[in-house]
């Protein structure tokens, strides 16, 4: 079986790419633009596999993405090629408008031809899977409240206006079309070969470089947090096992306050890093702690997001296989591990400035 994944240069992206190369006897084809969040060195441990190529690739450029179909004859898309992040489009939100929503209207529009030109049998087994996000819900009211499967939508932020759009574009090809489609909503990501301008990279690399560690308003915004391999292992048993039509939740039964989850990171780099100059050890008095620094809000900020991932579970067998500690534990590691990757990360076009201000 061949899988397109777009956007398979990212973090998510990257993540099933080499669960699907190591795990499965399947093929890969990663269609990526390589923007600024792009990074090929994510995919350097299955590069040389001869079940893995690469395409640079714009998703919204609909003749490069027909030659790709017809090239490459997949047989399941994995759409995850999106701009992500929610403060970068508080300052520019056109980007994400045209990624996010005409770059997924390119692309079934472009497996839809292709898709009925296939053979009755290959037609039968052809999927379209959709990963979107839990923001496209808005905020939970209810401090025991869960997002389901079937919670009305309440975008807050540019992004998630833009992947709500996205989702139902891609229900409206399965009603309208016939396109055999599914949708994932998952919490927030977090793990190894993250772009750092997300909060835990981030945290992680200002600390070990003594810079504040900015935390919105008062820190206490509750996310629910999920390991990105176990997220990969539950996009990869959706695309494959998945009933067409179905939306599947996919969570971590993680929530986490902000201001706890640096914390955690603090305490965290105190026992891994205890040489670290801005250490309690190496007599900082409040060591990595010290750094945090509350700032003012995002606009719009959402208070609190939770999974109810049931319904993957009983219906496919999913559950995660990382707690939050730790998976926690594992991210910091990595990140103290392969400083040679995100140092040539930081070298580009980002390097831990605070985004999402207005105006």
């Amino acid at each position: 079986m061949k899988i397109l994944v777009t956007g398979g240069a990212g973090f998510i992206g990257s993540a099933v790419i080499r669960h699907v190369i190591n795990n499965t006897e399947d093929s890969v084809v990663n269609v990526d633009k390589l923007t600024y969040a792009g990074n090929l060195e994510s995919l350097e441990s299955i590069a040389q596999s001869e079940r893995y190529s690469f395409e640079q690739v714009d998703i919204c450029d609909a003749v490069a993405i027909k030659r790709v179909f017809e090239q490459h004859q997949p047989d399941i898309i994995m759409h995850l090629a999106a701009e992500s992040h929610v403060d970068r489009s508080i300052d520019g939100p056109a980007e994400f408008i045209g990624t996010n929503i005409i770059g997924t209207y390119t692309l079934l529009e472009a497996a839809r031809q292709y898709w009925l030109a296939l053979d009755a049998v290959r037609q039968a087994h052809f999927r379209f899977h959709h990963i979107s996000t839990d923001e496209v819900y808005g905020d939970l009211e209810g401090p025991e409240d869960l997002f389901t499967e079937t919670t009305a939508y309440a975008p807050s932020s540019p992004y998630s206006a833009s992947k709500a759009a996205s989702d139902h574009l891609v229900r409206a090809w399965l009603r309208t079309y016939g396109l055999p489609t599914l949708v994932t909503n998952c919490s927030n990501n977090y793990g190894p070969y993250h772009f750092p301008e997300k909060l835990i990279p981030l945290m992680i690399l200002n600390a070990l470089e003594g810079k504040t560690l900015p935390v919105y308003g008062n820190g206490l915004q509750i996310r629910d947090w999920l390991y990105v391999e176990d997220h990969a292992r539950a996009l990869y048993l959706v695309a494959t096992k998945g009933v067409v039509g179905e939306t599947y939740n996919i969570g971590g039964h993680n929530e986490k306050a902000n201001i706890d989850v640096v914390n955690t990171i603090c305490a965290l780099l105190e026992e891994l890093v205890p040489s670290n100059p801005y250490s309690k050890a190496s007599g900082s008095e409040q060591g990595f702690a010290g750094l945090i620094t509350y700032v003012k809000d995002r606009p719009g900020h959402d208070v609190r997001y939770a999974i109810d991932a049931n319904k993957i579970a009983n219906e496919l067998g999913w559950t995660p296989e990382e707690s939050f500690e730790s998976g926690i534990r594992k991210t910091v590691q990595w990140y103290l591990d392969n400083q040679a990757w995100w140092s040539r990360v930081l070298d580009g076009s980002y390097a831990g400035q605070r985004l999402g201000l207005e105006g």
